[in-house]
C-alpha cells in the first residue's frame, strides 16, 4: 500500500494546490508609454500584433526570429488601451531562392512546392550581423518579392523561409499612463 495517495487526498482536502504556473506571454509598462512583451522561449520565431480593442482590428508589429523572448513596443499614445497577442512561427528554409538586383531593388523568385503555407518569409542577415532577420512576408503560394536595398544592406545574405504559425497567445492587455 502506497502512503502518496493519501498524502495527496489529505493536502487537497486541506485546500493545497499546485501554485499556477506564470503567465507565457506578459505585457508590462516600463514607462507611462513604453510596453515590454515577454514570452519563454520556444525555439520558434513569433509575430507581434496589437490592436486597440480586444476584438481587433490586428496591426503585425513585427516578425522575431527564433530564440527572441521580448519586444518593446516604445512612445505610444498616453491613456490608451493596447491589446496584444503573440503567434510563433516554424518552417524550413529553402535553398532555391534565386535574386536579381536592379540598381538599389533586389527581385526574389522562387517555386511554391508546398500546398499548405500561410506564406513565405524573406530573411535578411546584414554585413557583419551574426543572424538573419525577418524583413518581408508575402502571401500563400507566392513565387515572388521585391525588396529596396537600404544604405547599409548591400552585399547582405538573404534566404526563404516557408511560414507555418503555431498557436495564438491568449490576448493580453495595457493602458498607457498620463505623459510626463
Amino acid at each position: 500500500m502506497s502512503v502518496k495517495p493519501l498524502f495527496c487526498v489529505a493536502l487537497l482536502a486541506a485546500g493545497c494546490s499546485t501554485p499556477a504556473p506564470p503567465p507565457s506571454f506578459t505585457a508590462s509598462l516600463t514607462s507611462p508609454t513604453d510596453v515590454v512583451l515577454t514570452w519563454p522561449d520556444d525555439g520558434a520565431g513569433h509575430r507581434v500584433e496589437y490592436a486597440n480593442d480586444p476584438a481587433g482590428p490586428w496591426t503585425t508589429l513585427r516578425f522575431l526570429p527564433a530564440h527572441t523572448t521580448s519586444y518593446h513596443h516604445p512612445d505610444l499614445i498616453p491613456e490608451t488601451p493596447f491589446y496584444y497577442r503573440e503567434q510563433p512561427f516554424t518552417g524550413p528554409v529553402s535553398t532555391e531562392l534565386h535574386e536579381v538586383t536592379s540598381g538599389d531593388t533586389v527581385t526574389f523568385t522562387w517555386a511554391d512546392r508546398t500546398s499548405d503555407e500561410a506564406g513565405y518569409l524573406l530573411e535578411i542577415r546584414r554585413p557583419g550581423a551574426p543572424d538573419f532577420d525577418p524583413v518581408e512576408v508575402t502571401d500563400p503560394d507566392a513565387t515572388t518579392c521585391a525588396l529596396s536595398v537600404l544604405p547599409g544592406e548591400e552585399g547582405s545574405a538573404y534566404r526563404l523561409r516557408t511560414l507555418h504559425y503555431g498557436p495564438l497567445s491568449p490576448v493580453v492587455h495595457q493602458t498607457t499612463g498620463k505623459e510626463r
